[in-house]
């Protein structure tokens, strides 16, 4: 064992030595820097192999005794060497050991090797587990599958990459339970929530033979994941007239404060334990209520909520997150005001800009029953049907969230009004990767490269994949042993 040890090393010496002359001679060659780097790299991870050969080598064959006692029964070790197969970064390696089983041909109780260098319950090594994913969290599997290939000339197929994200995401509920919470040294704490669609596999009754669409439907469906953010920002106190500058003007004040500590969760309804369904709404606010109690236990903080109008948000903010100032979103509030603008002006007009201008301040200085009134008044014009229900559901919305929309107030008391958070969140936990063209969710896939990419974003990676590692282990082996 020793010897087959020493024989990979004295063959990763040699193929150190036939890199270093490499380089010599491309030096005399006057070769382009790009040429010997990739030379480099490629002889590295053959270099790597052959260590990681010796390194498997030397760690013996698990030969614990013909006869062992664990866990109260006798055990008898396998007549022959059981191989496995393990993908490293570096390439793949077939580990020959000893295992162990009451009775030949039964089921293998105790595997010595395997526990003592800590190997997974895949195939494929800890650290290519977490390069692959973190591909995969970026672009499609196909992709992720496309740059292990170039870079590391290691085919993992498809499915496997898609088996490894849903076994990773399995501990981040528990991770994020663990995690303590932020030291918060602002005063303000914002929640958000918003709502994103995410494109669904068709269902599988669906006959296949059957390719043409029926009148009204739709080439797939979208099922709604609920994307959670929370942050803390200081007090910034402004006025109608610094939203107008901004938001007319784009004349953005330097000493806009910035969201700090911030955390995002992404949920979608699905059924749990069973038959049990899990409203994804209600677990975000769930997980925020919980991330609430340990950002703010004396609870001495303000706590704000932005959300658009959507009033399935709104029932679960009162029931998790009660004590929350409930804000609604003024960028949502804007694309209402230039839609009623529309109703009168053509786009892109100074008069529409007006419209929407006058009216905007007006919100802002707390005048939202005028804005209602006069918005009512004009409906009583002469207008297409199409342009006059765009206005009725303009005011329906302003009546609906009219107890959120004290602006005047929020702006004095330095308060958020735009939701920029979430909607940033809502694209890239959701759009940015799982609205790809082309791409087609399950339920359990989509839940699970939610969690992974939430996860990542929330810059908890590293920690995670450690904490997966651990969970693993203790599973595959300190339980067993235990």
């Amino acid at each position: 064992m020793i010897m087959t040890q020493e024989r990979e090393i004295l063959k990763a010496q040699k193929q150190l030595e036939e890199l270093c002359e490499a380089i010599r001679q491309a030096g005399r060659e006057m070769k382009r820097a790009d040429e010997v780097e990739r030379t480099v790299f490629s002889r590295v991870l053959q270099i790597g192999h052959s260590l990681m050969e010796g390194f498997l080598r030397g760690a013996g064959d698990g030969d614990a005794g013909k006869k062992v006692e664990r866990q109260g029964r006798a055990l008898r070790r396998s007549q022959g060497k059981h191989s496995r197969r393990y993908v490293s970064v570096f390439g793949e390696h077939h580990i020959k050991r000893f295992v162990y089983a009451r009775r030949e041909k039964q089921a293998i109780e105790w595997r010595p090797l395997d526990e003592q260098l800590g190997l997974p319950a895949s195939e494929y090594s800890y650290l290519l587990q977490d390069w692959s994913e973190r591909l995969c969290i970026k672009e499609s599997f196909g992709e992720a599958h496309n740059s292990l290939r170039d870079l590391l000339g290691l085919s993992v197929p498809v499915a496997t990459l898609e088996q490894i994200n849903q076994k990773m995401a399995e501990g981040t509920l528990a991770f994020r339970e663990r995690r303590p919470p932020p030291r918060e040294d602002e005063e303000i704490l914002v929640y958000s929530n918003d709502c994103k669609g995410v494109p669904m596999r068709r269902p599988s009754e669906r006959p296949r033979s059957r390719c043409r669409r029926r009148p009204g439907e739709k080439a797939n469906k979208k099922q709604m994941a609920c994307v959670g953010t929370a942050y803390s920002i200081a007090r910034w106190v402004r006025t109608a007239d610094n939203i107008l500058d901004d938001v007319m003007r784009r004349e953005h004040q330097k000493e806009r404060p910035r969201p700090k500590n911030k955390r995002v969760w992404a949920e979608m309804t699905r059924t749990l334990e069973g038959d049990e369904t899990y409203n994804g709404k209600t677990m975000v606010f769930d997980q925020q209520a919980v991330d609430l109690h340990a950002r703010d236990p004396d609870r001495d903080k303000t706590v704000v909520c932005l959300m658009d109008g959507e009033r399935a948000l709104w029932t679960e903010q009162q029931e998790w997150l009660s004590r929350c100032i409930g804000i609604l979103d003024i960028y949502h509030v804007m694309e209402r005001l230039w839609q009623c603008a529309y109703c009168f002006h053509r786009e892109g007009t100074a008069e529409a800009a007006l419209f929407f201008e006058h009216r905007l301040r007006m919100l802002l200085e707390g005048q939202v029953g005028y804005v209602i009134g006069g918005l009512k008044r004009l409906a009583k014009s002469q207008l297409t049907r199409e342009k006059r229900k765009t206005l009725q559901a303009a005011i329906t919305y302003f009546q609906n969230n009219r107890q959120h929309m004290k602006y005047d107030e929020y702006l004095a008391n330095g308060l958020p009004i735009g939701s920029g958070v979430a909607e940033g969140a809502c694209r890239h936990v959701v759009k940015d990767r799982l609205e790809q063209t082309g791409m087609r969710w399950t339920l359990s896939g989509a839940q699970s490269m939610l969690d992974l990419r939430s996860t990542y974003l929330n810059d908890d990676w590293d920690e995670y994949v450690q904490h997966y590692i651990d969970q693993e282990q203790d599973a595959l082996y300190r339980q067993k042993a235990a």
